[in-house]
């Protein structure tokens, strides 16, 4: 069990301003501009604290450093596999059927509490496009 902390607080109030789905390094950076004498470790130790505690989510960026979400309400993420962005989307999955079909065709009991979706967003994807000469309709 792990109980208050003063830095625990000052770390997930600042997680709850930034919509941004901040890194590790972010959140430090954040901290340590009003808080100098909070350490990176203290900072990192804590963020993993509340991610056990199910305070905070991370989220798993392929190509970059984990992010970091506060669960206010329920809701999924897409996450650009070339640039990292993470963006927040709403909709009403049937997850009990989700479960049963994952149950049927894998035989794994599944605890679904989120979703990622990952693709390109569309300013990696016009990137991508212009340097390939392609036009864009």
């Amino acid at each position: 069990m792990n109980n208050y902390s003063k830095q625990r607080e000052i770390i997930l109030e600042i997680i709850k301003k930034e919509k941004s789905h901040p890194t590790a390094e972010d959140i430090y950076v954040i901290v340590h501009k009003s808080y100098p004498y909070i350490s990176r470790s203290t900072v990192y130790r804590n963020i993993g604290i509340l991610v056990n505690n199910k305070t905070i989510l991370k989220l798993k960026v392929q190509n970059g450093a984990d992010r970091y979400d506060y669960i206010y309400e329920k809701h999924y993420h897409s996450i650009c596999e070339k640039c990292g962005i993470v963006y927040d989307f709403k909709y009403d999955f049937d997850i009990k059927r989700i479960q049963k079909e994952l149950l049927k065709q894998t035989d794994v009991i599944s605890n679904i509490d989120t979703l990622t979706i990952y693709g390109i967003c569309k300013d990696c994807y016009k990137e991508k496009e212009d340097k390939n000469g392609i036009k864009r309709k």
